[in-house]
């Protein structure tokens, strides 16, 4: 039969083996489920991704779905096209209250309350979030118990006592403690704390205006970091990021804990039971004498170009209820680790009997949705953090590592440093605004300072930081996939 609507969707081409085949395989299955459609699926370029779109845009042709990462909200809402008008529209509101679309069960409802705030604005759900993380705590288990440590550390404190008796046990690791020096660790830190990256409620109640990296949220994060270190229990591998280099410590037993994403569960259990040892999985370590205020959680979501004719935004909403359908969600849970994004998703994996045979894989879901934390009276549930949006995220994430890198490899003053970095981000942040506000995130017939404007909204650039680590996760998922 001929196809009559073609569903253009770009997505960033992670390089996974099997990552592009497995989403042109559901993009085959939404086909055969609705035969007057073609899906034509284009894994691009992961570093040049935002530059593609924009640049696609400004002749017109932008992708009818996108898939932006969470550090891209901002650039994706100010992207216009060559008329002004925003490039792409809502998703709720495209949906308007629809139970269904072609069929598809509407599934934005039962979206995990988490990564539904995350990616909402005003309350309307402007992108639909296709991979959720959040970031945890692993253990090897064999280690911990030599020590004499009975459970996982769950505050600050804690981590400090089980570090000194890791290191005073028998056959002690070189460190009893390692995470990679990137962003999105500084990130939890201050979402448990209450602490803002940026102001006006980190960009969600207007445009963010002013960057804030030496807050005591920030600098309470920073200091006891460094003093993990001072101290000699905290692995520095002196590199930025470094995924690969803490993944190989904790994989060869040159340490006994690692703070990573819950991506990274899959990759970390294969690695141990190769080697040997077993894995605890815990929340991720809070500042224990503060209120502990939100989860911070992050991924990717899909975009939905505005301007569609009726039938091409039907179809396109219809394969984003489709690749978000309990099953669908489940199977992309159990080939990426990524957190079930619906409260469905999870109950078929939970049915399918999928934690009882991967427990460690059950603490994201729980954490971000309703973990019993001793941090909240009664042990509630951890409340939704709000999470930033502002532009030129990725330089702002650069700024905080290179700063901690110079604390921890040059014995750097942290207040001294990170307020020399909050003036970085402030210039990142001003030139930002003031590109996006005076023309939108397009090419303005030759505008010199397109290329600049782009750099700054993307992780185009091979030459900064966030971009080497991004490749360089990438990099130590493909080898330990």
């Amino acid at each position: 039969m001929r196809k009559e609507i073609v569903l253009d969707v770009w997505v960033p081409d992670l390089t996974f083996p099997g990552w592009m085949d497995r989403w042109r395989e559901q993009g085959r299955d939404f086909e055969r489920a609705h035969p007057g459609y073609e899906v034509n699926i284009q894994g691009k370029d992961f570093w040049t991704f935002p530059l593609q779109v924009a640049q696609a845009a400004a002749s017109g042709q932008p992708p009818m779905v996108a898939e932006y990462h969470f550090y891209m909200g901002q650039a994706a809402r100010d992207l216009v096209g060559p008329d002004g008008a925003p490039v792409f529209t809502s998703l709720q509101q495209a949906i308007g209250g629809r139970a269904e679309i072609l069929g598809e069960p509407v599934v934005i409802d039962d979206l995990l309350p988490a990564f539904r705030e995350y990616y909402c604005h005003d309350g309307d759900l402007t992108s639909m979030p296709s991979v959720g993380t959040t970031n945890l705590l692993l253990a090897n288990k064999g280690m911990l118990r030599a020590a004499g440590v009975p459970e996982l550390p769950q505050t600050w404190a804690e981590v400090d006592a089980v570090c000194e008796q890791i290191a005073g046990s028998r056959n002690a690791p070189a460190y009893p403690i390692t995470w990679s020096n990137h962003g999105t660790f500084f990130q939890q830190a201050l979402a448990t704390q209450g602490g803002l990256l940026v102001d006006n409620d980190n960009g969600r109640s207007g445009r963010a205006t002013t960057a804030f990296l030496a807050s005591d949220e920030m600098l309470a994060w920073v200091e006891w970091w460094r003093r993990l270190h001072a101290r000699g229990r905290y692995l520095h591998t002196g590199k930025i990021p470094d995924w690969a280099g803490t993944f190989r410590a904790f994989a060869e037993r040159e340490v006994a804990i690692r703070l990573t994403s819950s991506n990274d569960v899959n990759s970390m259990v294969r690695a141990a039971h190769k080697n040997g040892f077993d894995v605890e999985v815990g929340v991720f370590p809070y500042n224990g004498d503060v209120p502990y205020v939100g989860n911070a959680v992050a991924g990717t979501s899909l975009w939905l170009a505005g301007g569609l004719d009726a039938d091409a935004q039907d179809g396109a909403l219809a394969l984003i209820q489709f690749l978000h359908n309990p099953r669908n969600a489940a199977d992309r849970h159990k080939f990426s680790g990524s957190i079930p994004i619906t409260h469905a998703s999870y109950r078929l994996l939970d049915d399918e009997g999928w934690f009882d045979r991967h427990p460690y894989h059950r603490v994201a879901y729980e954490h971000v949705n309703s973990y019993p934390s001793r941090a909240l009276p009664g042990g509630g549930p951890i409340p939704v953090s709000r999470g930033a949006l502002f532009g030129d995220f990725a330089g702002n994430q650069d700024v905080m590592t290179r700063a901690m890198g110079e604390v921890l490899a040059r014995g750097a003053d942290p207040l001294t440093r990170f307020t020399a970095a909050t003036a970085e981000a402030q210039k990142l942040l001003d030139e930002y605004n003031a590109f996006a506000i005076a023309t939108g995130f397009r090419d303005p017939g030759g505008n010199p300072n397109h290329s600049l404007a782009v750099e700054s909204f993307s992780t185009a650039s091979a030459g900064r930081d966030y971009s080497a680590a991004d490749l360089e996760k990438v990099v130590q998922l493909r080898l330990n996939r």
